[in-house]
């Protein structure tokens, strides 16, 4: 049965179970407790009919009865938007800015590392570890100012920075625990978060026996 045919009348997300963009998407299905049929699919061989929804084949991808969402930012901001507690994003025009320029920078400077990351030449994969690495770390004093990452309260922002510190054991990077003190306990708080617990595939688990 294709995808289209089979589409339920609530909501369904097609995510990668290892792909850190599906991850945070799914950080905010969790943090809402909103109910939806999470559908994992092999990245190496999408169902034919992912792209009569999505034009770019990409994940993740949200189906919405008749709306279909692709882009994480999109489905994370509409998921905030349709239900709206808890809000995931401040009230303020200011402060919802400030998020947004720090969603930026992490979607620029840490996500626009993945491919890089991911890369077979080892040259390559190497060179993104280190800038990685640096970028982490050079932000220790921001994760040290508030509970969560510039803000009281769990936001969009953390939803998008913990798919990242989740996985910085599995891309071959550590951090030093005197420097990275602030970042290691922003990271435990996160991690034992119920959201975050609930949000893990089975694959993601497995990054950190």
């Amino acid at each position: 049965m294709s995808l289209i045919a089979s589409r339920r009348s609530g909501m369904t997300l097609f995510s990668d179970p290892l792909d850190p963009q599906s991850h945070r998407t799914r950080i905010v299905l969790a943090e809402k407790d909103i109910t939806v049929d999470i559908e994992y699919i092999d990245p190496n061989r999408k169902p034919e009919d992912l792209a009569a929804l999505n034009p770019y084949n990409s994940v993740p991808t949200l189906v919405d009865r008749d709306l279909v969402l692709y882009d994480a930012r999109v489905i994370m901001e509409y998921l905030d938007e349709r239900f709206p507690h808890p809000p995931l994003m401040a009230v303020d025009p200011v402060s919802r800015a400030k998020s947004r320029l720090a969603l930026y920078h992490i979607e620029r400077d840490w996500y626009g590392l993945l491919p890089d990351l991911a890369s077979t030449g080892e040259k390559k994969s190497s060179a993104a570890r280190q800038v990685l690495r640096e970028s982490v770390l050079s932000s220790v004093d921001l994760f040290k100012a508030k509970p969560y990452f510039l803000s009281d309260e769990f936001t969009l922002v953390d939803c998008s920075i913990a798919p990242i510190l989740w996985r910085l054991p599995s891309y071959g990077i550590d951090l030093p625990p005197t420097q990275a003190r602030p970042i290691l306990r922003y990271a435990d708080r996160i991690f034992t978060r119920p959201s975050f617990r609930e949000s893990l595939s089975e694959h993601e688990l497995e990054l950190r026996p």
